[in-house]
């Protein structure tokens, strides 16, 4: 009996110390066969509690008065799948007729508190089936990507979402992207982590950076064209859109529009040519739009058009010729002169970390969902890297990049420089690799040179 308590107080100091200093690990041995029990073992109670159950059918509150036996009870949804993960447990439930997925959605809070689960989100999957995911402990405090992602051409897996799942960055899904951030946001991190998840991959990377090239250029070796500054940064874009409208006329020359060819094979965009003439698609990212915008003169205010003009055509033109935007900025608002709203509005997806203000966060979400603004502004200063994503649909998470020093980015693009495409149209943007004696290089060979 002595050894029997013995081993018992170690189990239960062990799942104790666990819990505090290992969640992830403590979920995987004791949390997740603790969690299980409790959700299935409570499950009618607490369905019926929240609100989640429909009364039984007239058929058999008939048959229990004919055959003098208990009125039945009421029923909840049907669990048509149990599934652990390594973060949480996955319920997917069949509603009873006259239930709805928002019934589960707005009592996922007090499902949370009944199952003394650490979240609980949900989603509908098809009619009349939702999924329910619960996490078991925080999985943003400390994020860890899962070993396997499931990665495909132009999808990164770039962070963690608060239900345990991955959170990617799908151009062919979602062509174009902003991102907003205040300073110490964990906006840098994002950023780095979609350039090394996107530098194993054949693409071309083009970068925007307007603070002398301090974020992007340490990244030069994967990036096949670089600006440091608005008047290089002009030139760039016009290059990409001539680069865009000779995509268009290949897409044209190369359609096979005839009675021989069957449908599937037409071409409307880069993904429906043969892969031998295919060309490489190109990744914009701009690091903080702002600068771009703002002008003290009337030459300045000239260059800013040109630039703003440009940024929206390719995001109303890139998606088919394989061309994507990510802009990146601290402030994103209408202050910031004409075609920024046009801009936003073909700017898919949306991604916000802390911002200081609740305009910003407006211009992320205020067209796509008001609980995610809400959500934005209430991001602490304590927690670099969490951000709230979003898109077009209304739909948005709560997410975090895993922390990537920029070191490890860098080491990233320099083992994938062999990828690094040279476009004919961006040659005189490539950047020019320098020692730390000179500095005071330009980036390109057309960015003035500073005394």
């Amino acid at each position: 009996m002595t050894a029997f308590t013995v081993a018992l107080v170690l189990v239960v100091a062990t799942a104790g110390l666990l819990r505090w200093r290992r969640p992830a690990w403590y979920w995987m041995t004791f949390g997740v066969t603790l969690a299980s029990l409790r959700v299935l073992l409570r499950y009618a109670s607490v369905m019926d509690a929240c609100g989640l159950t429909v009364p039984p059918p007239r058929w058999r509150l008939a048959l229990a008065r004919v055959t003098n036996r208990p009125v039945p009870d009421s029923r909840p949804p049907r669990i048509l799948r149990f599934r652990p993960t390594r973060t949480g447990l996955v319920l997917r439930l069949g509603l009873r007729p006259g239930q709805d997925a928002f019934d589960v959605a707005a009592a996922s809070d007090r499902l949370r508190h009944s199952f003394s689960m650490y979240g609980v989100t949900s989603r509908e999957v098809r009619s009349g089936v939702v999924e329910v995911r619960m996490t078991g402990y925080d999985v943003l405090k400390r994020v860890q990507m899962p070993a396997k992602v499931d990665t495909r051409p132009m999808r990164v897996p770039v962070a963690l979402r608060e239900d345990g799942s991955v959170h990617y960055r799908d151009y062919r899904a979602v062509p174009h992207a902003l991102t907003l951030g205040a300073t110490e946001s964990g906006k840098s991190v994002y950023q780095r982590n979609l350039v090394a998840g996107l530098a194993p991959m054949d693409v071309a990377l083009v970068g925007i950076d307007c603070k002398q090239g301090v974020e992007l250029f340490p990244l030069a070796r994967r990036f096949s064209a670089l600006a440091d500054n608005p008047d290089t940064a002009a030139d760039l874009l016009d290059a990409l859109v001539s680069r865009m409208e000779g995509v268009y006329q290949l897409i044209r020359a190369e359609q096979r529009i005839t009675s021989a060819v069957p449908d599937a094979e037409i071409a409307a965009d880069i993904w429906d040519l043969p892969d031998d003439i295919r060309p490489v698609p190109v990744v914009v990212l701009v690091d903080e739009v702002a600068e771009l915008a703002l002008f003290a003169s009337k030459e300045e205010e000239k260059r800013r058009d040109r630039i703003i003009t440009a940024l929206v055509r390719l995001a109303q033109l890139g998606r088919a010729a394989g061309i994507y935007l990510e802009i990146c900025g601290q402030r994103f608002g209408s202050e910031l002169g004409k075609g920024i709203t046009m801009l936003r509005a073909q700017l898919t997806g949306r991604t916000a970390h802390r911002v200081n203000d609740e305009t910003s966060a407006n211009m992320a979400f205020g067209d796509i969902s008001p609980d995610a603004v809400l959500a934005a502004i209430q991001i602490p200063a304590e927690t670099r890297g969490l951000a709230i994503a979003g898109d077009s649909t209304g739909g948005w998470h709560r997410i975090r990049a895993p922390h990537t020093s920029l070191r490890q980015a860098v080491n990233t693009c320099n083992r994938h420089a062999d990828r690094t495409p040279a476009l004919t149209e961006l040659a005189p943007f490539q950047p020019e690799l320098v020692s730390s004696s000179e500095a005071l290089v330009p980036l390109s060979k057309t960015a003035p040179v500073t005394a």
